[in-house]
């Protein structure tokens, strides 16, 4: 199915979008849960008459759209607008090149794997008619990048190819080989080669067989040795020491060139030794010159439209338009407020002349310096004169709980609530009045005067939070406490039981002593067996170069 991306493998990411949808119903869930640990269906009713029911879903519709949008655009959803064809007399070639951590010994300054990507950097330069492809190998190989004529892009592949693009080390040559021969068009029997630059260290022996079946289908095999016969330590890239193999012995890695050499005789084509970076890419060049070319019609420079700019802005705007989706039916602005310390700092001061009002804000500054005492005298001032003052009464009781005067808190709390009109202050009122009971560990009078508070303002979250951790608290003081009567008369119960009295044992000293030897005996064969079989099986070296 020839799907209009970019990047088709991408598409997978779409199936992060049922988990999204699972994220939804488990929030849905988790909103039942919570009501139902409120238990009370009245309050429950009153707590939610100002949601809309189906807004939650519209946002997350639109969350959801919004998010299939990206994952589509990042798989780059294009269209066709024309191509550029050119008419080539070339072959296809297929760059075999080893990225094992042998290819980083420096016999071949700066190491074999720079002075590689320098060959083949200048070959992919001269093949100007031909296509290329890249395969890297190291205990695997992987397609870099397909037969394509797009040289630019050959060459940025080949730069990025290095040791730690493939976890597993060791030298595949066969897999390499075979990875190279699927990527040409099976049906031609000529006009293609591979190009194999590697140590040719630790190879694997079905390499020889791939490269002569390969050459029955019509596919020259080149390889270039690159490092020396003598060989070479190798400098590990992190720690900046020569490596060790699992013995501690110092790791040399030398070039085969036999093996090389006969994969390059039964593949029909020439074993070249690095020595010079300008004559290898010349013989190389001069060789593949030499092979029968066929006229293509390369269409790989085909022009698209890319359409992913417009599915982001799509996606954009549908969350814009989510965060103006409310779930209340009446959007309210939401006071700030913070446990057990809501102050009416911009109470509207009809006129600063006035005393009462002139005191306040002395206090509220007090508070603010964390002077508290002052606070509470000041508050205090005004509540002597005025017991009805609402904000002196609100701020008294926070300014007494700061100086740990609970008792007297919550009667100022008391009083500030009776006295308050608005449904807002009212909530704050009681909901300060469950956090000093609360922080006094009495769940009882804290969840009463947290439910309270949100039967006068539905819309104060603290207090729906608050009241959720009092209920858990309390469910959980319950189950401890059941769990705590029960361990209790289970404890009664065992006491009832007679206690069994240990039974005197028959055996005599003699056969006693016999037993005893007896078990000693077994243990003894038993680790003689135990021994032999860990000397039996000794530890096998692994192999990471």
């Amino acid at each position: 199915m020839n799907l209009p991306f970019q990047y088709k493998e991408l598409l997978w990411l779409l199936l992060l979008l049922p988990i999204i949808v699972g994220i939804y119903f488990y929030a849905v869930a988790k909103k039942r849960k919570a009501f139902k640990k409120i238990g009370d269906d009245a309050l429950v009713k009153e707590l939610t008459a100002h949601y809309d029911t189906t807004s939650f879903s519209k946002k997350f519709l639109l969350v959801f759209l919004a998010m299939a949008l990206v994952l589509v655009s990042i798989a780059n959803l294009r269209t066709k607008i024309g191509s550029e064809k050119i008419n080539r007399n070339g072959i296809d070639v297929m760059i075999a090149i080893d990225v094992s951590k042998s290819m980083l010994a420096q016999d071949i300054k700066p190491t074999r794997l720079d002075r590689a990507k320098q060959l083949l950097n200048k070959l992919i330069d001269k093949l100007s008619n031909d296509r290329v492809g890249i395969v890297i190998f190291a205990g695997r190989a992987y397609l870099q990048m397909p037969i394509t004529a797009d040289h630019s892009a050959a060459k940025m592949y080949l730069a990025s190819a290095t040791p730690e693009t493939i976890p597993a080390q060791g030298t595949v040559i066969a897999d390499a080989l075979k990875m190279c021969n699927a990527s040409f068009n099976g049906k031609e029997k000529k006009y293609k080669a591979v190009i194999l630059i590697s140590d040719g260290e630790d190879h694997d022996e079905t390499a020889i067989k791939t490269a002569e079946q390969m050459a029955q289908q019509g596919i020259v095999i080149y390889t270039v040795g690159i490092g020396s016969p003598q060989g070479a330590t190798i400098i590990d890239e992190i720690t900046k020491e020569e490596k060790k193999d699992n013995e501690g012995n110092t790791v040399i890695t030398k070039l085969n060139e036999q093996v090389l050499s006969d994969i390059a005789t039964k593949g029909n084509g020439n074993y070249i030794l690095y020595s010079n970076t300008d004559a290898a890419v010349s013989s190389l060049y001069n060789q593949l010159a030499m092979l029968d070319k066929r006229e293509v019609t390369d269409d790989s420079l085909t022009n698209y439209k890319s359409w992913f700019q417009y599915l982001l802005a799509a996606a954009l705007l549908l969350l814009i338009v989510e965060l103006f989706i409310n779930e209340l039916k009446i959007v309210k602005i939401k006071k700030l407020k913070k446990v057990a310390s809501i102050l009416f700092l911009f109470s509207s001061f009809s006129s600063f002349a006035q005393n009462p009002n002139e005191t306040i804000k002395k206090g509220n500054d007090a508070y603010k310096k964390k002077d508290y005492e002052t606070a509470t005298k000041k508050f205090g001032e005004v509540v002597q004169k005025n017991e009805n003052n609402a904000t002196a009464q609100f701020n008294l009781g926070n300014a007494l709980y700061k100086t740990d005067k609970k008792e007297d808190a919550l009667n100022a709390f008391e009083k500030a609530q009776t006295t308050l009109t608005k449904p807002e202050e009212k909530s704050n009122a009681l909901y300060n009045k469950g956090v000093v009971f609360q922080n006094d560990k009495k769940l009882e009078e804290c969840i009463v005067n947290y439910k309270n508070a949100l039967k006068s303002n539905p819309n104060n979250e603290d207090a729906r939070h608050n009241l959720q951790l009092a209920l858990k608290k309390q469910k959980e003081e319950k189950q401890k406490e059941d769990k705590d009567k029960k361990d209790k008369d289970e404890d009664k119960d065992k006491n009832k039981d007679d206690k069994p009295k240990p039974q005197p044992s028959n055996l005599s000293q003699k056969q006693a002593d016999q037993k005893l030897q007896a078990l000693l005996q077994k243990e003894k064969s038993l680790q003689d067996k135990l021994h032999k079989a860990n000397a039996a099986t000794p530890n096998m070296p692994e192999k990471d170069w």
